[in-house]
């Protein structure tokens, strides 16, 4: 067994509370289970906080006052993205973050570290609908949209919220092993564990409406029929456009190109089949993949999982409550 850790939250007014319960809930398991970690709660004032769901939670202190932690995290939360981060909060971290071992944000957390200056020159990510705002407001990121988790040499960056229970999991298998980590996964009922690379898996294409009208056409039309032939050149025709003045389109306001786009939609549509309990061959086809080992190559390439896996482990609840009443009913 390693040395014991001692992992400071820092919290403010609005945080998300999962995005500090789920992690704790990993290390605070890890302990029951034989892992040696001790947590601590604190803020810029040293007063207490009142989260995103109006429960307020108690702190031991102020940065100040804490005996420097092995390892620091930032939870995220909406005001970050709604309001200025308040300086006090800012000035914490940066006071912080160069004297810790790592340094950890969940979700929109990501912007602290970013005001903070801990993320210049790194890679990094955040929930997937402000990773454009990141990359806009802090140049100088290296944002990785698609990814779980991110680490750069100490700088431990995660998408939303149950991202971080993932990025807890990967802190804890470095600390002390995989087979504590997979223990607390067991005992948490979660996946031992999402790679940081695997892609964030809800990102739908309808957070971004395009202004020309000729693009909402065509995004429209991919999105209410996906297995349709969507090459550029088919659908600069349907519109009226070229393909090249199309494709300029796609790169300026989507910022990606025709392909790419009809594949992250037929991904969705992919993705919403088999939640629904469809089966792989069935999916390829409605999907408009054309072939099980296209839409298997999308899935590996975007998702880091096959289909099969991710129609396994992200099934709709009913289809997880009704495989747990057959298990049940084999056991009785």
């Amino acid at each position: 067994m390693k040395q014991g850790r001692n992992i400071a939250f820092i919290l403010f007014d609005g945080l998300k509370m999962l995005d500090v319960t789920g992690p704790a809930e990993v290390f605070a398991e890890a302990n029951r289970l034989g892992g040696d970690y001790t947590l601590s709660y604190v803020s810029a004032s040293g007063r207490p906080v009142t989260t995103s769901v109006g429960i307020e939670l108690a702190v031991s202190g102020t940065v100040q006052t804490t005996p420097t932690p092995d390892t620091l995290v930032v939870a995220g939360g909406d005001c970050l993205i709604t309001d200025p981060i308040p300086a006090d909060l800012v000035d914490a971290v940066r006071d912080l973050y160069p004297r810790v071992r790592r340094v950890v944000s969940i979700c929109t957390g990501s912007f602290v570290l970013a005001a903070a200056g801990a993320l210049t020159g790194r890679r990094a990510t955040t929930h997937w609908r402000h990773t454009r705002l990141l990359q806009r407001a802090y140049p100088d990121v290296e944002v990785r949209a698609d990814d779980l988790f991110v680490e750069d040499d100490g700088v431990f960056t995660s998408a939303g919220v149950s991202a971080g229970i993932d990025l807890a999991l990967a802190l804890l298998e470095q600390d002390q092993g995989p087979d504590l980590a997979r223990a607390v996964a067991r005992n948490l009922v979660v996946f031992m564990q999402r790679p940081g690379g695997q892609s964030q898996f809800s990102a739908p294409l309808d957070a971004q409406r395009p202004r020309t009208p000729a693009l909402r056409s065509v995004v429209d039309l991919i999105s209410a029929q996906p297995a349709l032939d969507h090459s550029a050149s088919t659908l600069a025709n349907r519109v009226g456009v070229s393909a090249r003045h199309l494709s300029r389109l796609f790169a300026t306001e989507l910022d990606t190109t025709p392909a790419k786009y009809v594949e992250q939609v037929r991904l969705d549509h992919a993705k919403t089949l088999l939640d629904r309990g469809c089966n792989v061959s069935e999916t390829a086809r409605s999907a408009g993949f054309g072939s099980v080992e296209s839409m298997r190559r999308s899935f590996v390439a975007r998702m880091g999982t096959l289909p099969s896996h991710y129609r396994s482990r992200y099934a709709t609840t009913q289809t997880n409550v009704q495989r747990a009443a057959t298990v049940l009913e084999t056991r009785e």
